[in-house]
């Protein structure tokens, strides 16, 4: 089921200043801000070769990420996103198994314009998992 790591997500309370960090320090291109209303977030991506990583800042009140943000104000490690073939039978395999899908289990279009679901990060030794499919 599990395809190769997708990226490793980011929070950040100035989703500019920390792509200027990535940009001027470590020399990293960074792509132009890109708003996710439907998931409450604007995010930014770095490509590192093998993976990327992702920057979130919250997009409105209602952003998961603002509340993430109120328990780490200066940001952190938000989730880890991995690929996936075939999200529904990646998904109905893991409820078979017990794992909690996140919100109504349904996936809904993520950064890249594919389907991801976010599984429960109690299931996953505390890290919210994100898959994508491919």
């Amino acid at each position: 089921m599990l395809g190769r790591l997708n990226h490793v997500a980011i929070a950040v309370p100035d989703l500019d200043a920390a792509s200027a960090v990535y940009r001027n320090t470590l020399g990293a291109k960074v792509t132009e801000p890109h708003a996710l209303p439907e998931h409450g977030v604007t995010v930014v991506f770095i490509d590192v070769g093998n993976t990327k990583i992702e920057l979130l800042e919250p997009l409105g009140e209602n952003s998961s990420i603002a509340g993430f943000l109120q328990k780490n104000p200066a940001g952190g490690m938000h989730h880890v996103c991995y690929e996936v073939a075939d999200i529904i039978a990646a998904r109905d395999q893991l409820k078979a198994s017990g794992m909690r899908i996140l919100g109504d289990g349904e996936p809904k279009t993520g950064a890249h314009g594919k389907p991801v679901l976010f599984l429960h990060p109690k299931d996953f030794q505390g890290t919210l998992v994100e898959l994508e499919q491919i």
